[in-house]
């Protein structure tokens, strides 16, 4: 299974961090945050990895290479403009192959195993989900008997990662659109499978959050201070 994450978002509520910087090369920890995901992945047994990428995606791709240093091979979509979550995905999926893949959101930390996740046959999408957290308290969706649902309670966070089959992307036309309304239509199908992940999850969306973060991981660094050394 190929796994893409995606990193074109513009980052404007991290500004001042993201007017030099890709979101995803800021650091938490004393590396970038899209090198968690990374190593990650290639822990889980990942080998090909997709990146989409928009504002600055030149230095990104510069920092990053080919994800050799990480035994990955990354190949990269560039968006102008960025194409939101749905019209991103439906760009990559020629370099994602035939078969199911994983999403990961660029500006998430967990400490999931990322070869957790699995797509059963006949299903359409299989949605991390978590807890609420304080900025998010009224959760997106229901997890019941394993399927994720629009509506009903207790609802819980999606975590901005899930595994997709290309399916799900039928019939779209290219451009710009977001991923949530074709899920929403594969739940009233049944077709959405769903598991809840216990552990460490964080939305890293504002600098606070993202020095929350780097405390945490014991890196005393939130912002660039130039290009990153890569490990």
């Amino acid at each position: 299974m190929k796994a893409m994450i995606l990193a074109a978002g513009r980052g404007e509520r991290m500004r001042p961090l993201t007017d030099h910087t890709p979101k995803p090369l800021l650091l938490a920890g004393g590396k970038p945050l899209i090198v968690h995901h990374l190593e990650r992945l290639a822990a889980a047994g990942f080998v090909a990895v997709v990146i989409n990428h928009g504002h600055l995606g030149d230095r990104l791709e510069a920092a990053l290479g080919d994800g050799a240093r990480w035994g990955l091979r990354i190949r990269y979509s560039p968006e102008r403009p960025a194409l939101e979550t749905g019209g991103g995905i439906l760009r990559a999926l020629s370099l994602l192959g035939p078969g199911p893949f994983l999403v990961i959101n660029g500006d998430v930390w967990t400490d999931l195993d990322y070869g957790r996740p699995r797509l059963a046959e006949g299903r359409l999408a299989h949605l991390v989900l978590v807890d609420n957290p304080p900025h998010h308290p009224a959760g997106d969706f229901v997890l019941r008997e394993g399927l994720v649902e629009s509506g009903g309670e207790p609802r819980l966070t999606f975590s901005g990662i899930g595994v997709y089959d290309p399916a799900l992307f039928a019939g779209q036309a290219p451009g710009a659109f977001p991923l949530a309304p074709l899920l929403r239509a594969a739940m009233a199908r049944g077709l959405v499978s769903g598991e809840r992940h216990p552990g460490v999850w964080l939305d890293i969306g504002t600098p606070e959050r993202l020095r929350a973060l780097d405390e945490s991981l014991g890196g005393g660094q939130t912002s660039s201070g130039g290009e990153p050394e890569m490990p």
